[in-house]
Order: C-alpha cells, then sequence, then structure tokens
C-alpha cells in the first residue's frame, strides 16, 4: 500500500511582481509637422551672422526706444560743455563747435532713423502690397496695364529730384521726405507681390475657392495676400535701411530733416570741423550709420535666405 497519498500534478508558483507579462508600451503620439514658419525660424536660428546682425538691430532699437522715452540723447541741443572739446568722461565722444555732446546727439539721430524708417517701411509696404496684389490677380487687364504704367513714370523720375520737386510743392512740410519715399519705394514690393500672385492664383486652395463660389476678391484678401507675408517681410526691411540711407543724403543735401537732428545733418556739420582737425562728430555718426546699416543687411538676408521657398525642398 503507498503511503504517499494521490499524485498530484505540480503547479508553478507565479510571483506576480517579476514573471507577470509585460503591458504594451505606451503608443507615442506621432509629431505634428513644422509649420513653414516654425521651419524658417529653424534656419534662422542656425545663420550665425543673421543673428549677430539681429543683436545689432535689436541693440539699436533699444537706443531709439529709450531716446523716444527721455532715457537718453534728450540734452543732444543744449550746450554742455565747450568748443570742441575732445574725448571725456563727461562727454564721451567730445562736444562740437557749439558745445553740444556729439553722443548724445548720435544717440538722438537713431530715434530719427527709427522714425523715418518704420514709416516709410510701414507704409510703402503697404502700399505696394495694394498695388501689387490688384495688378497680380487682375494680370493682363486695365488695372494691370495701369498700374504699370505708374510704376514706370515714378521710376522714370530721377529720386532726388523728385525729393526736391515734392519739398517745395508742400513749402519744405516735415513730411516732405517721408511722401517722397514712400511714392517711390512702392515700386519694387509692387513687382515682387504681383509676380507672387500670379504664381499663387493658379494654385489648388484658389481653384478650390473658387469652386465652392467665393467671390474674387475674398479669395484675394483671405487667401492669396497672406500667402505674401514672406516676401512683404524681406521687402520692408530692405526698404527700412533704404529709407534710413536715403535720409542721410537728404540731410546731408539740405533736403531732409531741419527741425531736429539726423546722422546726414550731423555729417554735414563735421565738414568744415574735419578741416580743422576735429573729427569726432564725423566718425560718431558714420559708425552709427555703418553699424546699423550692416546689422541690418545681415538681418535681412539670414531672414531672406529662412523665409525662402526654395529652402523647404532641401
Amino acid at each position: 500500500m503507498n503511503d504517499r497519498g494521490p499524485a498530484t500534478s505540480a503547479r508553478p508558483v507565479v510571483n506576480p511582481g517579476a514573471d507577470a507579462p509585460l503591458a504594451p508600451p505606451p503608443r507615442e503620439r506621432p509629431r505634428a509637422p513644422a509649420t513653414p514658419w516654425r521651419r524658417a525660424v529653424r534656419r534662422f536660428l542656425r545663420d550665425g551672422w543673421g543673428l549677430a546682425g539681429g543683436l545689432i538691430v535689436a541693440g539699436f532699437a533699444i537706443i531709439a526706444v529709450g531716446s523716444w522715452l527721455g532715457a537718453w540723447g534728450t540734452d543732444w541741443v543744449l550746450a554742455t560743455g565747450g568748443q570742441w572739446e575732445g574725448p571725456s568722461a563727461r562727454h564721451p565722444l567730445g562736444t562740437t563747435i557749439l558745445g553740444q555732446d556729439i553722443l548724445a546727439r548720435a544717440l538722438a539721430s537713431t530715434r530719427t532713423a527709427f522714425e523715418i524708417g518704420l514709416v516709410v517701411a510701414a507704409l510703402s509696404t503697404l502700399l505696394g502690397a495694394l498695388f501689387g496684389a490688384l495688378a497680380g490677380w487682375f494680370a493682363g487687364g486695365p488695372a494691370d496695364a495701369a498700374i504699370a504704367w505708374l510704376k514706370g513714370v515714378l521710376d522714370s523720375i530721377p529720386f532726388y529730384l523728385f525729393v526736391a520737386a515734392v519739398a517745395f510743392a508742400l513749402d519744405d512740410h516735415p513730411w516732405a521726405m517721408h511722401l517722397a519715399m514712400i511714392a517711390t519705394f512702392w515700386t519694387t514690393t509692387a513687382r515682387l507681390v504681383r509676380a507672387e500672385v500670379i504664381r499663387l492664383r493658379e494654385r489648388e486652395f484658389v481653384e478650390a475657392a473658387r469652386a465652392v463660389g467665393v467671390p474674387p476678391m475674398t479669395i484675394l484678401r483671405r487667401h492669396v495676400v497672406p500667402n505674401t507675408i514672406h516676401v512683404l517681410l524681406v521687402q520692408a526691411s530692405i526698404v527700412f535701411v533704404a529709407a534710413i540711407k536715403s535720409e542721410v543724403i537728404l540731410s546731408f543735401l539740405g533736403l531732409g530733416v531741419e527741425d531736429g537732428i539726423s546722422w546726414g545733418l550731423m555729417i554735414a556739420e563735421s565738414t568744415t570741423e574735419i578741416t580743422s582737425g576735429r573729427p569726432w562728430n564725423f566718425i560718431a555718426a558714420s559708425s552709427f550709420l555703418f553699424l546699423l546699416v550692416m546689422g541690418f543687411n545681415l538681418f535681412a538676408d539670414a531672414m531672406q535666405d529662412a523665409l525662402d521657398p526654395r529652402e523647404e525642398r532641401r
């Protein structure tokens, strides 16, 4: 007789902590594709020279805002020193023949440069976008022909003669220079926007909007013009620099700023000071102008490369 009792099948001992089946890993949510603007920002941030230009422009913008708020450059018109003093702790860049602080004048001139650049760039870009969009949408029609004729007429007039004529017609109004630059700078923007609108009006999303009965002007305003923003941003930065350089030349010739201070006026005043061995007025104005123009050119080039649609295919 067997005393071991009935045979029982051995059951494996299960350790819930170690032997339990592993849960499937959580599914990762697919990342949304980067938008064109995000890809443009990434390309811009990889451009070292563009970042350097942006920092230079940001520095000058801080100077302009501080001058607007009265933090510095407010006493540029006051005689705070002696005649033609050299650089010192009180006057880092010396003084003019009238005892005015040159650094304060250069800082106040930065505000003038930004005022003119922003106004001319904004209004001329807006005008160019309007006329360029109409010309491109109605390409080959009477509107396109009329706008092309107007652009040809304005481009055929020598710029500085046109500014002089506008200033004379407006009786030396302080906005005469602004109006002359706006009237001439919008033509290039209009040409670029026209070409872009002609390209966009044949795209599928425009055809789809037409198919569902969206009015043509609504398509132009809501779907076509917003897709030209990259052209407008680059062109606005170029016009900004062109307006500042034109203001300096016009002020040097006596056709620009009259009641304030600008780098052009400082350079004009320095023509007699340099012959007397006092170059600080000229050095300050030309250095500020050079740095701002160089910074904006680097910034504009980097922004143009970042917003270039051809970069999307690379």
